[in-house]
């Protein structure tokens, strides 16, 4: 069941795959913004993923975040995710980004419960 105080942390080491230089988002080998915000997706996507119906999913619709601080290659960022309302289809995160003791940003992140194969039908 979908609830308040869902919360799921994912983990990656910063590498050159996921570098601003890499991804094209600057010009700098530091962990990418997109990155830390797909590292915060990835964490609300399976806060709620054991919860939802059979076949169906949840897909992104609104993500707001700061990205306070640089992370270099080595280390290691932990982006976690709450739930903090579901109101239907919609779900509401607090999103956040540390490494070690330091905070790299926070924000909140808007998800919604779709149906896997109606939404792929709709692509054509």
């Amino acid at each position: 069941m979908l609830e308040i105080g869902l919360k799921h942390t994912s983990e990656l080491t910063v590498s050159e795959a996921v570098t601003a230089m890499t991804v094209g988002s600057g010009d700098m080998p530091v962990l990418a913004t997109p990155m830390m915000m797909a590292l915060m997706e990835n964490a609300a996507m399976l806060a709620v993923r054991d919860e939802l119906p059979e076949g169906c999913t949840t897909v992104g619709g609104h993500i707001e975040s700061s990205h306070l601080m640089p992370s270099k290659i080595g280390d290691v960022v932990r982006a976690t995710a709450e739930v903090t309302k579901v109101d239907g289809k919609k779900i509401e995160f607090k999103v956040s980004a540390c490494s070690g003791d330091s905070l790299l940003g926070e924000g909140t992140h808007l998800r919604f419960v779709i149906d896997k194969e109606k939404f792929i039908s709709k692509l054509g």
